[in-house]
C-alpha cells in the first residue's frame, strides 16, 4: 500500500520548515520511526521521522525548499499489513 507522508505538525508556532538534507534515497527500506529527513524550524533543526516501514518510492520535497506542515513529503510503499475490520 503506498503512504503519502506529509510534513507532520513540528510545534504550536511551526507553519514552516526549510528542507536541509534527506537522510534516505529512493528506493531504500525504512522503518517505521526511521529518520526520512533534517528540517528546520525557525528555532531548531529537527528529523522527520518514516509514519510506516517499506521502501522509499518518490521524494517530492527537494533541498533548500520551504514548505509548509501538511504538505507532502515522499511516498513510500508501505510494507506493513493491515487487517481490514
Amino acid at each position: 500500500m503506498r503512504e503519502i507522508v506529509n510534513l507532520p505538525r513540528l510545534g504550536d508556532t511551526v507553519d514552516e520548515v526549510l528542507i536541509l538534507k534527506w537522510i534516505v534515497g529512493i528506493d531504500q527500506i525504512v522503518a517505521k520511526g526511521d529518520p526520512l529527513l533534517l528540517v528546520e524550524t525557525d528555532k531548531v533543526e529537527v528529523e522527520v521521522e518514516a509514519p510506516v516501514g517499506g521502501r522509499v518510492i518518490a521524494i517530492s520535497a527537494q533541498i533548500d525548499t520551504e514548505i509548509q506542515t501538511g504538505a507532502p513529503l515522499c511516498v513510500i510503499e508501505s510494507s506493513e499489513y493491515s487487517d481490514p475490520i
